[in-house]
This record gives structure tokens, sequence and C-alpha cells, in this order.
């Protein structure tokens, strides 16, 4: 399947940006979902589901192509059912960030892989959590004003400033927390026989 298309289902620009780390060829096309809960009771099943009809949009539009679906969903300790959404304001980027503080925020991050001329599709769910620091409201004013982390579950950006709100970062691969598991996706691409590298 190595001269097959590959498709990245995203607008994600930092799903972009870690596609771009294998040097592959693949196009990016933003898939039309509805992203709504529709009554999950943990970010696991919320972010498989959209990840899953996320790659299953462009699939059905590309049978041909390997299409690639990702999704992430944020939660507070001891809340798995109560999601945390991108903030898109100010407002609301710093009052998530006064919820976070000190508090351990859990990351489920979906990836679907669909090929669907052969009848190809896996599916999985990755977890990645990070410890935030006891933030004052003077830390979170400034880096909401110099990160703009308004399209970012969890309101921060941990590949740039973001990383200065932590106490600690748990997990076994860091793209997870991106919001695309890279290690995973490298291994379902070489069993699709797409050479990565």
């Amino acid at each position: 399947m190595n001269n097959m298309q590959l498709i990245l289902a995203s607008s994600s620009q930092t799903r972009k940006e870690l596609m771009d780390r294998l040097r592959i060829d693949y196009q990016s096309i933003v898939p039309d979902i509805d992203e709504s809960p529709r009554g999950e009771n943990h970010a696991d099943d919320l972010a498989k589901r959209l990840a899953f009809e996320k790659a299953k949009f462009i699939s059905d539009q590309h049978p041909n192509a390997i299409v690639i679906g990702s999704d992430q969903v944020a939660w507070r300790e001891g809340a798995p059912d109560i999601f945390m959404g991108k903030p898109l304001s100010n407002e609301k980027a710093i009052k998530q960030l006064q919820a976070n503080s000190d508090k351990i925020v859990y990351f489920s991050t979906a990836l679907s892989v669909q090929h669907k001329a052969s009848g190809f599709e896996r599916t999985l769910v990755e977890h990645y959590k990070v410890k935030f620091r006891k933030l004052n409201l003077e830390e979170i004013e400034r880096y909401v004003e110099v990160e703009q982390p308004l399209h970012c579950a969890g309101s921060f950006k941990c590949e740039s400033l973001g990383i200065s709100l932590f106490e600690e970062m748990i997990g076994q691969d860091q793209t997870t927390l991106m919001g695309m598991p890279m290690i995973k996706l490298c291994g379902i691409l070489r069993e699709l026989k797409i050479l990565v590298p």
C-alpha cells in the first residue's frame, strides 16, 4: 500500500505538524461531523467515537485512501464523565486553568485508521496525564495572553509555553498529549506497508 493516498481527517495545525514529522506525503481534509457528546459516560468513549467518525466521514468519500482520524477529550481527576472542551475565549481559558490548578488532568486521545476499500479499520485510545502546579491568577492571565490556547482542550500547549504550568507529565508518548498518538500510528502504518521511516 506504499503508493496509497494518505489523508489526515483533521483541521488541527498541531496534528498536521505531528504528521509532518513522518516525512511522508499526505493531505489534510476537514471532516464535517457534529462533535457534541451523545450521552457518553467516559471521556474514552467520546474520544473513540469522534476519531472513528472523523476517519469514516473522509473514508466514505475516498474509499481507496488510508484515512487517519484523531480526537482528544480532557477530564479532571475523579470526573471522567465531565469533559473539558476547547475554551474558545480568554475568559473560559482562565477559568479552565484556575480549575486545573494543583490538579491532575487526564487526556483520552483516540486514533482511528481506516481503509474502506480493503475493510481495514483500527480504532484505539491512549492516555496521558498532567499534574498542574498551583497557579495564581496573574500567571494564568499572563499565560493565556501570550499563548492564546483557545482551541486546546485543557487550555494549554504542552509543546510550547504550557510546559511552565506543570509539576509533572505522566505517559508513554508525549504526542498523545499533543493530540495524536504517533507511536501507535507509526505501528499501524507499518502494518499497512507504509514505510516509516
